[in-house]
């Protein structure tokens, strides 16, 4: 089924011309220039992801997001604007926006975002394994409680060493009824690690069902988790099954645990502790039998020593932890992993690069890969979409891998949070307030970069 996006933009032309593109690449589109378009359109329709334009005639992106979080809590959105404003930006993403894309653009970049859009539009919800069982209740929308199919990519066995000792962990560990904490820095691959622990487990025919905690709204945390009943409140047209009952004797994947307020803590502790559910509106107990798997790259133990994270739930999470090593820790594998990553961009890109010419793997060496394979992944990508030979040229390698690889300048590591905030001062001094810019220099994403200048009140 084509994935739907609603498009709101007041510049009729560019809004034309965005359609046009993105039905050549087998999405359904539809198109309004005002918010009360949109409006109608989200009332009436389900969409996977709106696109809209930051200032519109009489309203704005921000109210549009608003209302549809009230109105259709799947569908997720990513702002565009020629209006760079990093205070927008900050509340944005602090309300639930997936991206934040500043025109003039190319279509090709849309594109790019959107995919890695949609797979959070999954991601903010729950999944289940592809050939799986899936829950008959439906949303109140009429759609199967937002669980789409979704394979978040193969595991790939390192040859390194510290890959095998990771490696062992997930074979140990996968058999038994532990809960398994995660850990480790963002990019790492701790969904794919969590898909592996339960293919190795004997609940490996049930359900796999992967939760982003950081994406869901303290106010509806409740229903995401545990259901609702018809009628139970405004907007709640039919029965939802929550991300426990949908991993009833299978897997439940909790990513950016860390971020759940402390309320949704003592209900997720609670939960796991009388292994029994109770949908909002209800007053009957649902048992459910759940394995639990949660990923964070927060340091936890620093969090419940602030009280930001309630230590019973910590301990009751963290009955075996593994840390997930960095890219530049099993530099061994890197290259196991590009032509992964190659084979996946040439099937997406409908491509046929080969390989990296030589003055490509002698970057890729000598560059520390901060943001782990998730930057691996995308910078593959987009070279492949720019690439029109067998290999890999120079030229089409962003940037800030090209001068990180051929300077002695240490990558930043966010690892260590004791100068990071001057890090970022200092890379926002440096690309004159330019967020896009500073969050290269930092290899970081935009959202990363926005949420750090939000967590310490940096001012542009």
């Amino acid at each position: 089924m084509k994935k739907r996006i609603l498009i709101v933009e007041d510049d009729i032309a560019f809004g034309k011309m965005i359609m046009a593109f993105l039905e050549r690449n087998n999405f359904e589109v539809s198109l309004c220039t005002t918010g009360k378009e949109a409006r109608d359109h989200l009332n009436k329709n389900t969409y996977e992801l709106l696109i809209t334009d930051l200032k519109l005639p009489e309203d704005s992106g921000l109210a549009l997001l608003d209302y549809s979080k009230k109105v259709t809590p799947s569908t997720q959105m990513i702002l565009m604007t020629g209006y760079a404003d990093v205070t927008t930006a900050v509340e944005a993403i602090k309300k639930g926006a997936l991206d934040y894309i500043s025109k003039p653009f190319r279509p090709e970049e849309l594109l790019m975002i959107i995919e890695q859009a949609t797979d959070l539009v999954i991601e903010s919800s729950s999944k289940v394994e592809i050939g799986q069982k899936k829950p008959d209740n439906e949303n109140n929308h009429g759609l199967p409680n937002r669980e789409l199919s979704r394979d978040p990519g193969t595991f790939i066995n390192g040859i390194s060493e510290v890959s095998k000792k990771f490696n062992e962990y997930l074979k140990l560990v996968g058999p038994t009824l532990m809960n398994v904490l995660l850990q480790g820095e963002s990019g790492t691959g701790k969904e794919v690690a969590a898909k592996a622990i339960h293919a190795y487990s004997s609940r490996s025919k049930n359900n796999f069902v992967a939760v982003d905690c950081g994406a869901i709204p303290k106010e509806i945390a409740a229903s995401e988790f545990f259901g609702h009943v018809k009628g139970s409140f405004t907007g709640a047209v039919n029965d939802k099954t929550g991300h426990f009952e949908a991993a009833n004797k299978g897997t439940l994947f909790l990513d950016e645990v860390g971020n759940l307020s402390y309320e949704n803590q003592i209900q997720l502790l609670r939960a796991l502790q009388e292994r029994k559910i109770k949908p909002v509106g209800s007053n009957m107990e649902i048992d459910v039998d759940v394995r639990i798997i949660t990923a964070t790259n927060e340091d936890l133990v620093k969090a419940v020593a602030l009280g930001k994270f309630r230590e019973d739930l910590y301990h009751r999470l963290n009955e075996f932890s593994i840390e997930i090593p960095s890219l530049r820790d099993r530099k061994d594998d890197l290259f196991l992993f590009t032509h992964h990553f190659l084979e996946q961009a040439n099937e997406a890109l409908g491509k046929n690069v080969i390989g990296l010419s030589k003055q490509v793997e002698e970057a890729f060496k000598r560059y520390a890969w901060p943001g782990n394979l998730r930057e691996l992944k995308n910078v593959i990508k987009r070279s492949v979409l720019l690439t029109n030979s067998d290999l890999i040229p120079l030229d089409v390698i962003p940037r800030e891998v090209l001068v990180a690889s051929n300077t002695e300048t240490p990558v930043v590591d966010f690892s260590k949070e004791s100068n990071e905030k001057q890090l970022i001062i200092n890379a926002l001094k440096e690309a004159g307030n330019n967020k896009s810019r500073a969050a290269k220099l930092l290899h970081i994403t935009r959202k990363t970069l926005y949420n750090k200048i939000a967590q310490y009140q940096l001012k542009s």
